[in-house]
């Protein structure tokens, strides 16, 4: 295994992006070489591993460190692929180390974490303690998207009494995110000539109407209610398209929505209640709109079952690190789909969520060895409560 700097840089070189709905026509999209990468270290370590299809170039890889006596089953989960590189002003896949720290896409979302999680496994492997966890280290794929990766694995019937899951936390503790669900709206209208508008319908037109509309109603949705740690429901468009030249009226226009969820609400309801909403405007009773099944669906993560095991990997990160806190977070992760799964699971790493997904994303290299460190302890201390 290569020494923790050059195996980010490694991570960071290979391109793993997530095509997030747009053709696969580059070579940088998809999770291949990577699961390639990290299936040559598992070979190295000799340890037993698998792949999972979840797509075609799309596989997690799992595999497991069996101590001799393991004090309980633990769960290092940590997603393959990054978001998209529009608008870099770095090179995205140039791993360039300046000033402590480690520049290139997913160095902080969340390859640093995967080093961690890495090297730390590999020191397990390596030091071969008797007594500890049996860690489970699952790579998987399309966290940024669909969360297809994780709902895979655990269908496959991932058993575990605990489970970390790798985002940037400045090396806090997370256990609790809002849920979330997306779908899409799309009004339909008849294509003419520009030159004689008269003689079509402008489905752009109508997608305004229907716009109003949601605005409207995000803004009773964010009114509606309020909880401790993490605030309210949210509702957002946050992609249109529509036409196909400027010198024709329009036939058809699509947005896309994203509804942040409070614990407790579930997505099919959110979407079921947003039908309704559009169902009832009486500014819409005219106009021809349809919507979507949603595509993306991901709970809210709540506390409850994973207290005991916060405060275990606080203790790990105390013996590293002066202090910790215990956060909740808006975003959502693939913690929520392994506790849903009866698995406690918190959300755990190095870097700066306010890096991830930048123009210049970087991550802080003391903070991916203390990251590491952490895990080795928290596999070497912890225990079924």
């Amino acid at each position: 295994m290569q020494p923790l700097p050059r195996l980010l840089a490694d991570l960071v070189a290979i391109p793993s992006v997530n095509p997030m709905g747009r053709p696969i026509d580059q070579p940088i999209y998809l999770e291949d070489r990577v699961t390639a990468y990290l299936e040559e270290c598992f070979r190295e370590l000799h340890v037993p591993y698998e792949r999972q299809v979840v797509q075609p170039r799309r596989e997690n890889i799992v595999a497991t460190f069996e101590p001799a006596e393991p004090t309980c089953t633990l769960v290092w989960e940590v997603h393959q692929d990054t978001v998209p590189v529009d608008a870099m002003t770095i090179d995205p896949f140039g791993g360039v180390i300046e000033g402590g720290r480690l520049y290139g896409r997913g160095a902080c979302d969340v390859k640093g974490s995967m080093a961690s999680m890495l090297t730390a496994f590999a020191r397990l492997v390596r030091d071969k303690p008797r007594k500890a966890a049996r860690v489970i280290l699952a790579c998987t794929v399309d966290e940024e998207h669909t969360f297809l990766g994780v709902q895979h694995l655990v269908k496959q019937g991932l058993k575990a009494d605990y489970a970390v899951v790798a985002e940037p936390t400045s090396l806090d503790i997370v256990d609790a995110h809002k849920g979330v669900v997306r779908w899409k709206v799309q009004t339909n209208g008849r294509a003419c000539h520009s030159s004689r508008p008269e003689d079509g319908i402008n489905a752009i037109y109508h997608m305004g109407q229907v716009l109003h509309v949601i605005e409207r109603y995000a803004e009773q949705l964010r009114a509606s209610r309020t909880i401790p740690r993490l605030g309210r429901p949210t509702l957002s468009v946050g992609r249109i398209e529509g036409g196909v030249s400027v010198n024709t009226v329009p036939d058809f226009s699509r947005i896309e929505i994203d509804r942040r969820l409070l614990p407790g609400e579930e997505p099919s309801v959110a979407h079921r209640q947003f039908v309704e909403m559009l169902a009832s405007a009486p500014e819409l009773r005219d106009r021809s709109y349809t919507v979507s099944e949603p595509w993306l669906s991901c709970p809210a993560l709540t506390p409850e079952g994973s207290d005991a095991f916060a405060r275990m990997l606080g203790e790990s990160i105390n013996r590293v690190k002066p202090s910790h806190q215990i956060r909740a977070v808006p975003f959502g992760t693939d913690a929520s789909t392994i506790r849903n799964a009866g698995i406690p699971a918190v959300v755990f790493g190095p870097g700066d969520i306010a890096q991830a997904h930048t123009c210049d994303e970087w991550i802080d290299l003391t903070e991916v060895e203390q990251a590491t460190e952490i895990l080795v302890g928290l596999a070497m201390t912890i225990e079924i409560v």
